[in-house]
Order: structure tokens, then sequence, then C-alpha cells
């Protein structure tokens, strides 16, 4: 059921967050693996990113780190590395996510028996967080919505896949 219904967010455009949180609250979103033992709201974001990365593994998909930033080298020439980090001002718009990786996908009708890549992002909140509109986590949402508008996988997460 997920799988279709992620098809119709692309197809009608729905925001990631928005797909979300309607997953969240109509329990499609497993809570199997939350940690019970501390509050959700002092989990740190570098525990969130371990324990989608575990998980993630246990389902077949591998995600990496995907460190943003820049600096100069010792040229004095400015360096930019990670994804969508071409320029300050694309940064500023769209900031890619956390984790990025991929998942293998077993085609059914066009390429039967044939497996493909499905781009998957997540990117890691700390324990309690929620959407609230900041800069910053607009231009987050911007980047999962383009992956998820080209077919990818892609989300915000304090800690589930």
């Amino acid at each position: 059921m997920t799988s279709s219904l992620h098809q119709w967010a692309i197809k009608w455009g729905v925001p990631a967050v928005a797909l979300q949180d309607l997953q969240r609250a109509l329990g499609l979103l497993s809570r199997e693996h939350t940690n019970v033992t501390l509050p959700t709201s002092r989990l740190g974001e570098a525990y969130v990113q371990s324990k989608v990365r575990l998980e993630a593994n246990k389902q077949g998909l591998r995600l990496w780190r995907n460190n943003v930033g820049a600096l100069m080298d010792s040229e004095g020439r400015m360096v930019r590395y990670g994804l969508a980090n071409d320029s300050k001002g694309l940064n500023t718009a769209i900031k890619s996510a956390d984790l990025i990786g991929i998942r293998p996908v077993r085609i059914e009708s066009a390429h039967v028996g044939h497996t493909i890549g499905q781009f998957v992002s997540r990117e890691c909140k700390v324990g309690g967080w929620q959407y609230t509109g900041q800069p910053r986590e607009v231009a987050q949402l911007a980047w999962l919505n383009i992956v998820v508008s080209l077919g990818g996988d892609a989300a915000f997460t304090t800690g589930e896949l």
C-alpha cells in the first residue's frame, strides 16, 4: 500500500512532509523500532542517523552520509561539497538530506526480472522534532519534493526509515 500511496503522491504533487504526516495519522509508519527507554525529545540527530541506517541495511537499502558545506582550500579557493550545493544561492533554496542511498526495486512489467535502484533520501531530525516552516526546513522540503516528484523515496525522519 505504501508504494501505491507514494505513486499517488507523486502524481498529484503532494509534498513529502504531507504524505509522511498522512501515513503517520493512518498508522502506516511502523513504530516497532522506536526507542522506548529515552524520551524522543532527547534523541540527537547522530542517534537518529545511526538508527535509520541500521534499519535501512536490514531492509536491503544502502544509505550514506551526505555532508554538505564549503571550505577554503590551500590556494584560497572556495570548495563546495555535498549534493545540491553548487552555489550559496542554490544551497539556500535547496538543502539535500543527511542520508542518501539506493533501494533495489524489482520491476514487474516493462522490464520483468530486472532490478533497478530507487534513489532514497532521509533528512534526520532530533527526536520530537516537528515541521515548523523555518527557512532551513523549507529548503530541505524542497529537496524532498524534488526527489519524490522524480520517483525517489524521500522524507524527514526522527528515527523511522
